[in-house]
């Protein structure tokens, strides 16, 4: 008489990774499927199609030696756009743009940052005349103001380059104060007061936590206070009296001409690319927020 066995599987039971179900962290809430995905690429693409669009007679333009009606395409291409923009002063006014933007950035989004915290914690008296105070540049009329604060800088014997920069940095003080102090509603004083519980320093708990968390809202302040610099154009004409050449005072004086079309092109297209750069890098801050996990 035989015994039979049974066998018996000694392999770990094979564990599946939990589902993940849409509101997860780092899962979307809906996923778009059939139709609904179809409507969303199609519309993506017509919006992108619509902000490109205006550009393509630019770049068609640029490397346009001639191009006459009623040809749908430049009849012979060249480089003589680019070489009549680099004559006429394009690329010094190019540097000229670059550098007051960068000063007017570098100065404005501070100054807005400190603002902004010290109206949305309340430590200002008086802080709604001081928020009508900040914001005053945006409701008075430019060329009003601008004349006025040119008498004032002229008698107070200010160089125009420095008049310029004032002068600009009140002006983007109202988008930075705006911006920053919509993230200082959002921002957490616990942070700080943790950090300082735990020993670090002021100057510590400044740099290695609080400028960490604002610093997606630091970048989106700084690159408003880049775009009122980068296009100004009446306040660097009235305030700097023809001392410095920007690239919005070239791009005016070649537009005014007859047959300056490639060269006003080439010159366009040179406003659009700085923009553009830092508007993809701000798109790339959210990867310095120490809540966002991937």
């Amino acid at each position: 008489m035989s015994a039979g066995t049974t066998s018996v599987s000694l392999d770990k039971p094979v564990v599946h990774p939990p589902r993940r179900m849409p509101g997860d962290h780092g899962s979307p809430l809906t996923q778009s499927r059939g139709v609904a995905r179809v409507l969303r690429i199609v519309s993506t693409a017509l919006i992108a199609l619509w902000f490109a669009l205006p550009f393509l007679p630019l770049v068609l333009w640029s490397f346009a030696n001639q191009w006459m009606h009623p040809a749908a395409f430049p009849m012979e291409a060249g480089t003589d756009g680019l070489t009549a923009a680099i004559a006429n002063g394009g690329g010094l006014a190019f540097l000229h743009s670059l550098l007051l933007s960068l000063v007017v950035a570098a100065i404005a989004t501070p100054l807005g940052a400190m603002a902004a915290r010290a109206l949305s914690r309340g430590h200002v008296r008086f802080g709604k005349a001081i928020t009508v105070l900040l914001f005053s540049p945006v409701l008075l009329p430019p060329f009003a103001a601008v004349l006025g604060l040119n008498v004032l800088l002229l008698r107070a014997w200010v160089p125009p380059a420095v008049g310029v920069v004032l002068v600009l940095v009140a002006v983007a003080i109202p988008y930075t104060t705006f911006s920053m102090r919509a993230a200082y509603a959002a921002y957490d004083d616990g942070f700080d007061d943790a950090a300082r519980t735990l020993g670090a320093s002021s100057r510590l708990t400044l740099w290695r936590i609080h400028l960490p968390l604002i610093a997606p809202a630091l970048a989106r302040s700084a690159f408003l206070a880049f775009l009122v610099g980068w296009s100004d154009y009446l306040i660097t004409l009235v305030v700097g009296g023809g001392h410095m050449i920007t690239l919005p005072l070239i791009i005016a004086s070649s537009a005014s001409g007859v047959g300056n079309e490639s060269s006003v092109a080439v010159l366009s297209l040179s406003a659009v690319i700085p923009p553009l750069i830092l508007l993809g890098f701000i798109a790339r801050t959210r990867n310095l927020d120490p809540g966002k996990q991937r």
